[in-house]
């Protein structure tokens, strides 16, 4: 894929619109009010028929579950028709980015609360969950018909995410006993639905536990969680912090059913790698919205008699942007490609993306600023919102220094 077709840029323009009508003229409340984000992704859901095109998707993969879990049990093989039936296209993985990449362009953080409600808390059920439990909670939260957290984050824990983990499930009779706290949780304060990462706490040394995970609901006894906390930037998406003591939980809210199945590290890994490719998207968004306010700045911005756009420094800037949006583009492209084969991306390249993409986010959304000047400081001009909202970009779902780490492991051969 080297463009954008026809169709990818009428849904483009279409998805503009909103913004323009439903979005824009609430940015102030949505960043710094009181109003959650869930109503207007709702209602832009429902508008292009994302919810409709994201059940499909749930319906398909339900299917697809249960005709292995019968030709398992009939000693058969799953049918290949089954398991590539939708390879070959890239309108599903366009139409899904294109909404992200233009909600980027004035709200990054909405993108944010719902990419973890619908990809990562959803995505964790689908990938390790029973039949049983991905019909009970997975569908709600793939059309935001109810508001997911993936909690794994602890206060004293930062990117040595399990080494530090302190957080604990005891077994008790049918079940379990959950105990520790969370924080930086996005959709935290307003979950309905929690995937809670532990340890399997069996008196052994904490290095050495299981890491497990549960699902959890709002109000379940001993389940706390906080109000919005406050923060530099992606305003838009509410974090919060969970606190759980003695939350007593049935077997069934064991992701998988069973201890061997509930996804541990490397659903965790998973899940994570999923995240880090979304990056790339939101980064191509924000990267364009500076770009093209900094073109226009740089045309009407008048400096010693002339606008600011003929001086080469100006140039230089806007040059460098353009290197940028091209490079982070043409990865978005890579990554479309790669889904319409069914070719998952590795580990590697995944933090790869996501490392080189938000290092380009804030250093384009930084020189913007720079090119408004005093302007560019001011709240009232959207540079300065970008450049707090791209600065998340190289902490969450790992800063730079791990993603660094995780990509010369591979290099050199390590895990």
């Amino acid at each position: 894929m080297i463009e954008w077709t026809e169709q990818h840029l009428m849904l483009r323009d279409a998805i503009r619109d909103f913004i323009e009508k439903e979005i824009k003229p609430n940015l102030e409340q949505l960043e710094h009010g009181d109003t959650p984000p869930y109503d207007v992704l709702r209602k832009m859901m429902r508008t292009f028929g994302i919810d409709q095109m994201a059940k499909q998707r749930f319906q398909r993969q339900i299917k697809r579950d249960k005709a292995a879990v019968e030709a398992k049990a009939n000693g058969k093989a799953e049918p290949a028709a089954e398991r590539f039936e939708e390879a070959g296209s890239t309108d599903g993985a366009a139409l899904q980015l294109i909404p992200i990449i233009e909600l980027c362009r004035y709200c990054p953080g909405m993108v944010t609360a719902m990419g973890v409600s619908v990809g990562l808390t959803a995505g964790a059920i689908m990938a390790k969950g029973t039949l049983r439990q991905k019909e009970r909670w997975a569908a709600p939260l793939m059309t935001l018909e109810k508001i997911g957290s993936w909690a794994i984050t602890e206060p004293g824990s930062g990117s040595d995410a399990f080494g530090s983990m302190m957080s604990t499930a005891k077994r008790k009779g049918d079940g379990y006993v959950l105990n520790g706290s969370k924080t930086f949780i996005t959709n935290g304060p307003y979950a309905d639905t929690i995937v809670f990462i532990c340890k399997l706490d069996e008196g052994n040394d904490p290095r050495e536990r299981k890491v497990v995970s549960f699902i959890l609901d709002r109000g379940m006894q001993g389940l706390e969680q906080s109000k919005p906390l406050r923060k530099m930037g992606m305003h838009s998406s509410p974090t919060g912090q969970l606190f759980l003591e003695d939350v007593f939980v049935e077997r069934e809210r064991l992701i998988g059913e069973s201890e061997e199945a509930a996804g541990g590290r490397s659903g965790a890994k998973a899940t994570f790698g999923t995240e880090r490719t979304g990056v790339a998207a939101m980064a191509l968004g924000i990267v364009e919205q500076c770009l093209e306010k900094s073109i226009d700045y740089a045309k009407t911005r008048v400096q010693f008699g002339r606008p600011i756009g003929e001086f080469q420094l100006i140039q230089l800037k806007l040059a460098k942007m353009e290197v940028a949006r091209m490079n982070i583009q043409n990865i978005v492209f890579r990554q479309i490609e790669m889904s319409a084969q069914k070719k998952p991306m590795s580990f590697a390249e995944a933090s790869a993306c996501k490392l080189y993409t938000a290092q380009a986010a804030m250093e384009v959304a930084l020189e913007a600023v720079q090119l408004f000047g005093g302007n560019g400081y001011m709240a009232e001009y959207q540079v300065e919102q970008l450049c707090r909202d791209a600065k998340v970009l190289q902490i969450y779902a790992g800063t730079d220094e791990i993603q660094t780490s995780q990509i010369a492991r591979s290099l050199l051969g390590g895990n």
